[in-house]
């Protein structure tokens, strides 16, 4: 028996076709023509052969008495067996009471969301977004973090779709590794990844919340990396200068490199403790109760200069002129120009001084532990006073400043490679 399938204007009518139904030898035979047409095999099932030679599978059906048409592929991607076994499975829903096309679109767009909302791209997402706060340095450094230690196992994967034990298995594998700073940093950062996916209403949990207690803690430290090595001082002191937060903020990070006075006397420093005239800062190491002098460079009196006194505090809370600045607020500033802790905290730039200052510079050992307000012992065990070696002291600061603009314009960047 032969048949023939009637189709619309825009097609030429098939061939006769023997009601056993399609062959791969048959379908191999079929060639195309002018015009796309259909060659039927069973239960909706047929053939288009468009004008190019390609042979896309479709089904038609109807549904709450409508006529439609559901694509299966291309032959040979999909074979006879397979086109059928779709047609079948096809076929099962509709007798169910659904809809195989729309189920089919509903699948891609699950399928095509799930794409956009793989942990990798919300990461790549969260890093543009915080692209106009954080350094293009620092957004290359996460990235690249990520980059080792998540996508290759978890970049693909649609982020509501890890688990905690997945996200521990990655994280464990950096603290085997013997790097925990690391192992914690990277899961701070896949915490706000999450926390940015929330914000999206993409998860519903911060999983890394759970996780934190598992992880060891990093051995808190006042490490300042760049103590020997001056190109990386010059890129921090150039961070600092182009700080885009308050006047006051930036002030004091400019100054903390120059003066290398503890963070908490550096942001509780008065209007009254500083003798322009003199150049010097002097107030109360509050440790020992002892004054301490610190010379003042000409580049430190410029930056004290252009800042407004409101009342006691250079300093000040933005919160009120009242009282000084928090001990976070400069910590929080390098944050947000991406600076990382083990790059530098406030506190880490007496280190620095100490290394550069004796190593780098030449300076007297005496003269550099006077200003880092440490006691200095002579040779009968006495302590010196700390006014000893002012007029010296005062020079020294001074050519300090002036090597760290050296550093931060690019000059004189010499290695430091007698590291005891």
């Amino acid at each position: 028996m032969l048949v023939s399938l009637l189709v619309s204007s825009d097609l030429v009518e098939t061939k006769e076709v023997d009601t056993n139904m399609l062959t791969d030898s048959a379908i191999k035979a079929l060639k195309p023509e002018d015009k796309p047409r259909k060659t039927a095999d069973r239960d909706g099932l047929y053939l288009l052969i468009k004008p190019n030679g390609t042979k896309l599978w479709q089904q038609s059906y109807r549904f709450a008495g409508k006529q439609k048409v559901l694509s299966h592929g291309i032959y040979d991607t999909v074979t006879l067996s397979k086109a059928r076994a779709k047609c079948d499975a096809a076929r099962v829903l509709l007798a169910d009471g659904k809809d195989p096309g729309l189920l089919k679109q509903q699948k891609k767009a699950t399928q095509k969301a799930a794409a956009k909302n793989t942990f990798k791209q919300i990461a790549e997402d969260y890093l543009k977004l915080r692209a106009h706060e954080l350094s293009p340095r620092h957004i290359e450094r996460t990235r690249r973090r990520l980059e080792l230690h998540i996508f290759p196992v978890l970049g693909d994967k649609a982020i509501d779709s890890i688990t905690p034990e997945e996200l521990l298995k990655q994280i464990n594998k950096i603290v085997d590794a013997g790097t925990i700073e690391t192992a914690n940093r990277v899961l701070q950062l896949c915490g706000r990844v999450f926390r940015y996916a929330g914000s999206r209403r993409l998860v519903t949990t911060d999983i890394t919340s759970l996780l934190k207690d598992l992880v060891p803690n990093a051995k808190k430290n006042h490490f300042a990396a760049p103590a020997d090595d001056p190109a990386l001082v010059g890129e921090l002191l150039r961070a600092m200068d182009g700080f885009k937060g308050s006047q006051v903020v930036r002030a004091a990070l400019q100054l903390a490199p120059m003066l290398f006075a503890r963070p908490g006397e550096l942001r509780t420093m008065k209007w009254s403790e500083i003798d322009f005239e003199k150049q010097e800062w002097s107030y109360t190491i509050t440790k020992t109760d002892t004054r301490q002098i610190v010379p003042l460079s000409t580049q430190a009196v410029d930056i004290l200069s252009g800042l407004a006194r409101k009342d006691d505090y250079v300093f000040y809370s933005s919160r009120s002129g009242k009282r000084p600045m928090s001990d976070n607020a400069l910590l929080a500033a390098l944050r947000r120009m991406g600076i990382e802790k083990d790059e530098l905290v406030i506190h880490g730039w007496r280190a620095v001084a100490r290394t550069m200052l004796v190593e780098e510079l030449k300076e007297p050992q005496d003269y550099v532990e006077h200003q880092l307000g440490h006691a200095v012992i002579d040779a009968n065990g006495r302590a010196y006073n700390r006014t000893s070696f002012i007029k010296e002291r005062h020079r020294m600061m001074q050519r300090w400043s002036d090597y760290l603009d050296g550093l931060k314009h690019g000059g004189n960047v010499v290695p430091i490679h007698n590291k005891a």
